[in-house]
């Protein structure tokens, strides 16, 4: 285990502390998830080792070589499946991830709900909605997320837990004030959810988590309302991207 990990979890833990009390909440109220996409299992079990045992993967192949590896050597983890989830391969990342947080058709709605059901799971979810015109972007319209609670809430096997976006990168050159407007717009789309009693009741414990905010842009994620960021790059600064056990590097937008 590297000091270098330690102190960057021990930082990274710090900062998002000093961010939250910054927008007047309690550091409690937001949790560290750990994108260990682009590290091997190996540095992820040393991560978990640490106490960081909430993990998110965006790939198939990458969660079940790392979900292996903790299991051969006793080490349990939340596993988060944060990526694109495509239809023919739903039920494996069913079997292998705790929760959910892409989920952007209802069409996928209704294939998850079908499988967990075949496979006596209740799976955690997040709606993801896309507040941007980048295509490799995913998620649903603002104007159809209304249908997608119904959907998700009449689904038995599933837990609709919150929502979740991705920003944009911002211009270098515009208004500092301006910057991330997807995250205040998320937060003003869940406050408008939760002040509705039929939509509100479509979520667990009747609350609107929101997942949202990576390694760049989390204390303005923060700042709007987050409850889960999503922090990668920031964990792993200065460490090889790969170990004797990762296999192949992972690529993708940075977490």
């Amino acid at each position: 285990m590297t000091a270098t990990l330690e102190r960057n979890f021990r930082e990274t833990q710090e900062a998002i502390a000093t961010e939250a009390k910054r927008a007047g909440r309690q550091p409690g109220e937001i949790m560290l998830l750990a994108v260990t996409k682009s590290v091997g299992p190996q540095r992820a079990l040393e991560l978990a080792q640490l106490g960081q045992t909430q993990l998110g993967e965006n790939r198939l192949p990458s969660l079940l070589a790392k979900r292996e590896f903790f299991e051969t050597r006793g080490v349990q983890a939340q596993w988060h499946f944060i990526g694109q989830i495509q239809r023919n391969k739903a039920r494996k990342v069913i079997l292998n991830s705790d929760v959910l947080h892409s989920v952007d058709t209802l069409q996928l709605i209704e294939t998850l709900d079908r499988i967990a059901g075949e496979e006596s799971r209740n799976v955690p979810i997040y709606l993801e909605v896309k507040l941007t015109n980048e295509e490799l972007k995913h998620g649903f319209d603002p104007q159809d997320l209304s249908e997608a609670i119904r959907q998700a809430a009449a689904a038995s096997n599933l837990e609709l837990r919150g929502l979740m976006t991705m920003a944009q990168q911002p211009d270098p050159n515009g208004d500092v004030d301006d910057q991330y407007p997807e995250f205040r717009t998320l937060a003003k789309l869940a406050a408008e959810i939760e002040g509705d009693p039929q939509r509100r009741n479509a979520f667990a414990n009747e609350r609107v988590e929101l997942s949202m905010g990576m390694s760049g842009d989390y204390p303005a994620a923060i700042a709007a309302g987050s409850h889960v960021v999503r922090i990668g790059s920031a964990l792993f600064a200065g460490l090889d991207s790969q170990d004797d056990q990762s296999g192949t590097r992972q690529s993708g937008t940075s977490q």
